[in-house]
């Protein structure tokens, strides 16, 4: 009887290689990385790579300085050199909010320090910010500040006797409490 030496029979019972047995060994075993400080901690995805955190900073900035011109996600996207979705999702997990979310809370922000510090009509402000239209900005104004642009404004001193803050420092305590990046740990702060 001629033996065929071109096929191999298997040598002894058990899994072989490439079953899903291994392959979940070999997985265990990659779960758990150094991190920066030296310490091993298991690797869920959570914690975006330096470069990537990088990438969504440039976006966030973009949004933060071209608030008022019509910005999409994609045109986000393309400044942090990802696709739209996965910009998306990683601007989430960073963040804790979507980029069209952060946009509209940015614009509502500085719509805001406007209708306080100037003598503005309400529909020179929402075109002034970005707003595509009144309706929606009034919606949106209403939504996050729980009252319309023009109760706000009356809420507050007139333009004229208002003390003149940096806007920087009006963004510092006058925002609402929204999750931020905190690089020291990469992740959403509570």
């Amino acid at each position: 009887m001629v033996r065929d030496e071109h096929v191999r029979q298997p040598a002894e019972e058990g899994p072989l290689p490439g079953r899903p047995e291994r392959k979940a060994e070999r997985r265990d075993a990659r779960s758990h990385r150094l991190t920066a400080r030296g310490r091993w901690a298991p690797h869920n995805g959570a914690v975006p790579p330096v470069p990537t955190a990088r990438h969504l900073l440039r976006a966030k900035d973009l949004a933060d300085a071209r608030y008022a011109e019509p910005l999409t996600v994609a045109d986000l996207a393309a400044a942090a050199a990802l696709s739209p979705a996965h910009f998306s999702r990683r601007f989430k997990a960073a963040f804790g909010e979507s980029p069209h979310q952060y946009l509209l809370t940015r614009r509502l922000e500085r719509a805001a320090a406007l209708l306080v510090s100037t003598d503005w009509s309400v529909a020179d402000i929402g075109v002034a910010v970005g707003a595509r239209s009144i309706g929606s900005f009034t919606t949106s104004f209403r939504r996050m500040y729980g009252t319309s642009p023009q109760a706000y404004r009356t809420a507050r001193p007139p333009a004229a006797r208002h003390v003149r803050i940096p806007l920087c420092v009006a963004m510092a305590y006058g925002r609402p409490r929204n999750r931020t990046f905190r690089e020291d740990t990469g992740r959403a702060a509570p």
